[in-house]
């Protein structure tokens, strides 16, 4: 099982200044890169796609990849010697970067979707570097041992779990400061917890009028964190935008109005782990919509859409549900509140009307609770749920107690 730590950290001046001047001069780096992708891409292009039998055409340039490019990291440290300062592991991650972005918009991802023309990174604008080995004594007594940097304090306010391993180590700056994320393994841990019970399963319906709605008619209220913060965001960007580009004053504002933006993410983010949590100690198996996010993020109803962030909350409730041996099953999301959960006629409503009644069977419940017994409906039975339980029955599992389903 795979799991990520991020404890927040308290580097020195001097170590402070390292880091920056590391992202600085990754940032550059991959900058380059990224150009001369753009060059091969530009000259071994042509719009002609026929010519005569007696042609000239020029010799084409090398394609630069993830090898070629990570090689010329040798000769980079003797025409550069203050890349010397930056560790070696470090600089072989940005090709890698250069290559996934690159590779993203030609070819796009194993479903073919492509992402847009990557773009240079301006000044802060490369946040993280990471370092891709790390041995174990490098961590201890609340603080990191950073190659080329030192050691680092760290405030650990929740200890790693026995018998998991540092596989990789980043380093983030953000406005509030800056954070090491550990990447956490352990081999032993089983997939499914052994007192697996199928039949704790609820349904979930999630809205713009209540968060989201269960199967058993419970409901979590919508917080509207950025809807509420919108009035001292307001006022911090008209300040920022008084002030002179380029001068520390507009530095200084900027900065402030990036803890501003950070604070009400880390809120959301907080009610995301929360109501997942509670989630998960009451039902063993959830069913979820499969949501298209990204189009109900282009509708009228953006802003409350992504103040949500159901996105990163189904996420997170995934990703909690695997580490406590728990399921998450997705469902079709067509019709769940049009169709009658207990006939199962199709009752055709608009949607601003929020009550269902079902005028072949007489069922009359919210329409979100209607929803959510129809995703319960959905998931029983499914094939995800069936594999679990051949998986949960088999003998010989080793036990072990899982992570705490805690934050």
């Amino acid at each position: 099982m795979k799991t990520s730590y991020q404890y927040k950290i308290k580097p020195t001046k001097q170590q402070a200044e390292k880091i920056d001047n590391t992202l600085e001069m990754l940032r550059h780096q991959y900058n380059y890169l990224l150009a001369q992708r753009f060059d091969w891409y530009e000259f071994n292009r042509c719009p002609i796609d026929i010519c005569p039998l007696i042609c000239h055409l020029p010799e084409l340039r090398k394609q630069p990849n993830y090898y070629n490019q990570k090689a010329s990291l040798v000769q980079l440290k003797v025409d550069r010697p203050w890349y010397k300062e930056i560790h070696s592991q470090v600089l072989q991650e940005v090709p890698k970067r250069v290559e996934l972005a690159f590779d993203r918009w030609l070819k796009g991802n194993i479903n073919g979707k492509k992402s847009g023309r990557p773009r240079f990174k301006g000044k802060g604008q490369y946040k993280t570097f990471t370092y891709t080995q790390f041995k174990q004594h490098h961590f201890v007594n609340n603080k990191i041992t950073l190659s080329k940097i030192g050691d680092v304090k760290v405030i650990v306010h929740r200890p790693i779990p026995d018998g998991f391993k540092i596989k990789t180590v980043s380093i983030t700056k953000k406005s509030d400061g800056y954070y090491v994320t550990l990447s956490l393994e352990d081999q032993t841990v089983p997939a499914i917890k052994p007192d697996f019970n199928p039949d704790s399963i609820t349904g979930i319906d999630v809205g713009l009028k209540e968060f989201l709605t269960t199967a058993d008619g419970e409901t979590v209220s919508v917080p509207q964190h950025y809807r509420k913060a919108q009035k001292r965001l307001r006022v911090i960007q008209k300040r920022v935008s008084r002030r002179k580009k380029g001068s520390k004053r507009r530095q200084k504002t900027v900065k402030q109005l990036g803890k501003q933006h950070k604070k009400v993410a880390d809120k959301r983010k907080d009610f995301h782990f929360k109501t997942a949590n509670n989630l998960l100690k009451k039902y063993d198996v959830i069913a979820v919509e499969d949501l298209n996010v990204k189009g109900l993020a282009r509708t009228r109803l953006a802003k409350s859409v992504l103040d949500a962030g159901w996105s990163s909350f189904l996420l997170i409730l995934t990703n909690k549900a695997v580490n406590a041996g728990l399921l998450v099953i997705p469902v079709k999301a067509s019709g769940t509140s049009q169709d009658c959960s207990s006939c199962g006629v199709k009752v055709p409503k608009k949607l601003h009307i929020r009550w269902h009644n079902c005028p072949n069977c007489g069922c009359s419940l919210d329409r979100d609770h209607n929803a959510a017994i129809n995703i319960k409906n959905r998931a029983q039975g499914h094939r995800v749920l069936k594999a679990q339980l051949m998986s949960a029955r088999e003998p010989g599992v080793a036990e072990k107690p899982t992570l705490t389903r805690s934050r």
